[in-house]
């Protein structure tokens, strides 16, 4: 871009571009260079309203260039019955880090989405056994979407249970998905039978109150726990968080605002307890799976580094094949 022009990327310049393939490769990456030590350490703020919140996620990177991102997004879970609009709402921006200058602003829906699936799935690849093959969606929106469509990248999945508060939302995820991949899908209101009979479980829910519990997982069990990216969100028992190998995003950020929160102020673990962040293990310092028995649960609250090498990917590319509007912004 010339000088004092930035480039407009909307959802639907985001979709055409970003594949999920390129979107693990970049979320990989983060999470090597930050396992590495190779990285400023991200920044999280959040606000609290009275039916959602908003929460800011910056960071630097060190790509082909230094970038520099900054996401804005609300999440309101009443949004789609009180108003038909998305739950989750926001917008990134992102700067050269070598000298402040607005290079791009991109819709954060779609990178969010994506960027949280491509981290499930570089969990997966250390944490979940090489042989799982069935797997639970608990929360049928976009975000359930984009965990199975990322995770059937790498397991061949024999099958999948989908539960959802709302049936329907469930039928609606059936209906689109089981031809989209040709994955069997079956509905399901038995949530414990179902995660008791998975090898993965991925939780990405709007829950306030935690409905993975101890007697609902069986020995080699690996799960994902992705919905608690604020302080009052709860998916996992703490009791079960204390009795798994705990992996993190960003330990200090999970012990704040996700599941981990949680078990440390019920007092069944403490951070000592963590095993380690997913960084560290993608970049070779310390063990995933150890053993098949093991029951190991990745708290994944959303690395603002994610959102970095993400948002630079689909930049990079948009100025490639010029894609895009440019805004003028100096006078």
């Amino acid at each position: 871009m010339s000088s004092g022009n930035i480039l407009f990327l909307c959802s639907a310049d985001v979709r055409a571009l970003l594949t999920i393939e390129e979107c693990i490769a970049a979320v990989q990456l983060a999470f090597h260079l930050h396992g590495e030590g190779r990285t400023v350490p991200p920044a999280v703020l959040g606000v609290h309203v009275s039916n959602g919140g908003f929460h800011i996620k910056a960071g630097v990177l060190s790509l082909s260039r230094n970038y520099f991102a900054a996401k804005v997004n609300a999440n309101f879970p009443e949004n789609p019955a009180r108003f038909n609009l998305a739950t989750i709402q926001g917008m990134i921006i992102l700067c050269d880090a070598d000298n402040g200058s607005p290079l791009a602003v991109l819709d954060s829906v779609d990178v969010t989405a994506l960027r949280t699936a491509a981290a499930t799935v570089v969990a997966c690849k250390h944490l979940a056994r090489a042989d799982s093959r069935v797997l639970t969606i608990c929360g049928c929106g976009i975000q359930g979407r984009a965990q199975l469509a990322a995770i059937s990248r790498i397991f061949p999945l024999d099958i999948v249970f989908a539960y959802d508060k709302s049936r329907q939302k469930a039928l609606d995820f059936r209906r689109e998905l089981t031809a989209k991949l040709d994955i069997p899908i079956s509905v399901t209101d038995e949530l414990s039978n179902r995660v008791r009979s998975s090898d993965i479980c991925v939780t990405c829910t709007t829950s306030r109150e935690p409905f993975i519990t101890e007697a609902d997982v069986r020995p080699g069990s690996f799960i994902a726990a992705v919905g608690a990216d604020n302080p009052q969100k709860h998916e996992i028992h703490p009791r079960l968080m204390g009795r798994s190998k705990v992996v993190c995003d960003v330990i200090e950020q999970c012990a704040t605002m996700g599941d981990l929160h949680h078990a440390l102020e019920a007092g069944t673990m403490g951070v000592e307890s963590v095993h380690a962040e997913l960084g560290e293990i993608v970049a070779g310092r310390k063990l995933g799976r150890e053993s098949a028995e093991e029951i190991i649960v990745f708290d994944s609250t959303g690395m603002a580094l994610q959102d970095v090498a993400t948002a630079a990917t689909v930049y990079e590319k948009a100025i490639r094949e010029r894609v895009g509007t440019s805004l003028k912004l100096a006078a």
